[in-house]
């Protein structure tokens, strides 16, 4: 049974799933005909305003319930399965530009920069999973045993007030940083997308936008047909 948060956001998700298949379809049509720069650059700007429009919803929603986005209701086990902490990986998107040589023509210059990004962005992944870890590894910290041990042993009611407070308090900060680390990797994500479009040109960030929301799409509809929904 999903919470008002998972009800709230499950409905926004589908929504904005809508948005980014009709995002893809323009992409695609753009991608084939030769349409004038400033065109490809309004597209662009629209996906990724949309793209923002995301995580500023995500972040809302977190707020109030940071663990429906490790464990997603609105999402199939499939795309679950590829999560990275709540999203997709960003190294993820250095895989699908190199899909599109040579098709995307990048210049010696543009693939240097590919290159730069690509080692900047993967010492910010290592970051956030190094920090990811640190917040698993508090969970079994001495406090959080000791609340533990404390809980199997009381019995008194007035006790027992005192320490469901206690742990309330506890789980407040654990919830706090995972938090953080969402946040954290939602902005290395938003850093890798800004950096390749800054890198590529306007037909260029067509088609990798293109890659992406193609991904986005063929992965939930896998991930549907292979749980059973239509």
């Amino acid at each position: 049974m999903k919470n008002p948060v998972e009800e709230r956001f499950a409905e926004f998700h589908q929504k904005w799933m809508c948005q980014v298949e009709e995002n893809l379809q323009r992409l695609l049509e753009t991608s084939r005909q030769i349409s004038p720069r400033a065109e490809r650059e309004a597209l662009v700007s629209k996906v990724t305003t949309h793209f923002k429009g995301y995580y500023i919803a995500k972040w809302e929603a977190a707020h109030e319930d940071v663990l429906a986005f490790f464990s997603p209701v609105w999402l199939s086990p499939l795309e679950n399965a590829y999560l990275w902490v709540t999203g997709w990986k960003p190294s993820m998107a250095f895989r699908l530009i190199e899909s599109l040589r040579p098709a995307a023509e990048m210049s010696e210059e543009q693939m240097k920069k590919v290159k730069e990004l690509r080692v900047k962005i993967r010492l910010e992944e290592e970051k956030v999973e190094r920090e990811m870890e640190r917040q698993q590894v508090a969970l079994a910290d001495r406090r959080m045993v000791e609340l533990a041990r404390l809980a199997g042993q009381i019995r008194n009611g007035g006790l027992v007030r005192e320490e469901n407070a206690l742990v309330e308090v506890a789980l407040k900060g654990l919830l706090s940083g995972l938090e953080r680390v969402m946040k954290a990797a939602d902005c290395v994500r938003l850093k890798t997308l800004k950096g390749l479009l800054e890198v590529l040109s306007p037909l260029q960030r067509v088609d990798f936008l293109a890659a992406i929301l193609m991904f986005q799409v063929n992965i939930r509809k896998w991930g549907m047909k292979r749980a059973g929904f239509r």
